[in-house]
């Protein structure tokens, strides 16, 4: 056994297709597959369904994969910590977040770049759940997720506070009144019902405090688009076919190019955000050090 077919069976986990983990691991497809069939043997069980195509991983391959991940996690922290130790943070940042995050990660991943160059990151929009699965199947280094769905044992919390709403639109396509010429510096609850409205799907966690707030304020949120990419929700204000709720202050994207934000009146009755990781992580990982302490300074 040896750590390249513990990476080729954890690229298999997150791609779930032959030809796709083996490209991702630089190798053909036969490789992979003889390398993973070598590994099998040497371990004496089975670890994948196989007929033509990838068909998932068998009971005792699922239980194997947490070990496989934690290896593979261990050889590259170890190789990230010798570089630090001759001066240079280098290896894969792995982060994921829940849509609409109001916590602005860009300056924090910029100065790290700045500082280590030789760093790569990967930026994963997921569900909260899905967070917490990754980083406790070794997946993710460093999530930033809702502090309700964080506080488990065995995990780091640095809460990032509670985000304010406002409403994102485009100035060509609604009413006066709406435009910061007009002097309005809030915008009340009732006057959602005069406009329509793109949100997240009703399964994610941003949504559900948006729909509590509207609630309270005796109204119904009635989107005229849902979807669970915000790309599309950003696409559909810039040709004016919506508005949408999003956490101030606004990203700053291309998808806003020419969009205005207006606050609301309301605070969002929403559980506040954190970011998270594992404590071996936080422990043995370099990088997720460095991106932790330069993105809670900034709060």
């Amino acid at each position: 056994m040896d750590i390249r077919q513990l990476q080729f069976l954890c690229a298999l986990d997150q791609h779930r297709h032959f030809g796709r983990a083996a490209e991702a691991c630089h190798v053909t497809q036969p490789t992979l597959s003889m390398r993973l069939k070598n590994l099998e043997e040497e371990l004496g069980v089975a670890l994948i369904n196989r007929r033509q195509r990838f068909e998932g991983f068998t009971q005792e391959g699922e239980r194997l994969l947490n070990w496989a991940h934690q290896s593979v996690a261990a050889f590259e922290g170890m190789k990230t910590e010798a570089r630090r130790l001759q001066g240079e943070l280098v290896g894969t940042l792995r982060i994921g977040m829940v849509p609409l995050s109001h916590v602005e990660l860009m300056p924090a991943l910029q100065q790290l770049r700045k500082h280590s160059p030789h760093v790569r990151l990967q930026l994963h929009a997921l569900s909260s759940q899905q967070i917490i699965a990754g980083l406790e199947a070794n997946q993710l280094d460093v999530g930033l997720t809702y502090l309700a769905q964080a506080e488990m044992a065995g995990h780091r919390i640095w809460p990032l506070g509670t985000p304010k709403v406002g409403l994102l639109y485009h100035p060509d396509f609604f009413a006066p009144e709406l435009s910061p010429s007009a002097g309005t510096e809030q915008l009340s609850w009732t006057a959602l019902s005069s406009l329509p409205l793109g949100l997240l799907s009703e399964s994610m966690r941003f949504r559900q405090g948006l729909e509590r707030c509207a609630k309270l304020q005796g109204i119904d949120l009635a989107p005229v688009l849902e979807s669970d990419s915000v790309e599309h929700l950003l696409e559909g204000t810039s040709h004016g076919l919506c508005c949408t709720l999003i956490p101030l202050p606004a990203p700053h994207s291309s998808g806003t190019n020419g969009l205005r934000t207006i606050a609301m009146e309301e605070s969002l009755p929403q559980s506040p955000l954190a970011l998270v990781c594992q404590d071996s992580q936080y422990s043995h990982n370099p990088l997720v050090q460095a991106l932790i302490q330069r993105l809670v300074a900034e709060h």
